[in-house]
């Protein structure tokens, strides 16, 4: 069941795949957001390529292909995360490749100017641990707990990014969930400030 953010979106490539003038930057500038979170939960930082340059692959990737686009009745974000799954699976295979040690950068500015050293810390902390606990999961459960959580998909935009049906998406983040939770208590104290 389309919502109506999902019909503006499927106009909105429409007109972009007719070459209406402003539709191809009007949708990268919706869609990405979406896929740099995406690209965040999936790839981790400090190393290249960085989820920002993920999220840039994918944009491009969507704009060179919107043309071949047909509207199926699936979401045009399905479309999209179809794109981004594939894009992430790419950076993956270049970070096993990869046999660098990355040093220590320091930014020319910061990201947060409000947040300290040591709020910076805590939050690196805790999204290094959030992958952590990611990585006891299948590629297919992540993904789904990936879409179901931190981007915030229905089971149903779910079930259409990653091929499969709402029931057996809330089955799988039901498991996943579980996996989770026994990762959290075998893990100690540490990470039951991450509770589930």
């Amino acid at each position: 069941m389309a919502t109506e953010e999902d019909n503006d979106l499927a106009r909105l490539a429409r007109r972009a795949a007719a070459g209406e003038p402003g539709a191809l930057n009007e949708l990268v500038r919706t869609i990405h957001p979406r896929v740099l979170r995406y690209a965040r939960a999936r790839i981790s930082g400090g190393r290249m390529p960085t989820p920002e340059d993920v999220a840039q692959e994918i944009c491009l990737a969507v704009v060179t292909s919107v043309g071949s686009y047909v509207d199926m009745g699936k979401p045009f974000m399905a479309f999209v995360y179809g794109i981004a799954f594939n894009k992430v699976a790419d950076a993956h295979r270049a970070l096993a490749r990869d046999k660098l040690t990355p040093t220590e950068q320091v930014p020319d500015s910061a990201d947060d100017a409000t947040a300290t050293p040591e709020e910076a810390i805590l939050e690196a902390d805790g999204s290094n641990r959030v992958r952590q606990l990611l990585d006891v999961l299948s590629d297919k459960a992540r993904d789904i707990i990936i879409l179901r959580v931190f981007v915030g998909l229905s089971a149903e935009e779910t079930a259409q990014a990653v091929g499969g049906t709402a029931g057996a998406v809330r089955v799988a983040q039901h498991r996943a969930l579980a996996t989770l939770r026994k990762a959290l208590e075998e893990g100690g104290s540490d990470e039951a400030s991450l509770s589930i």
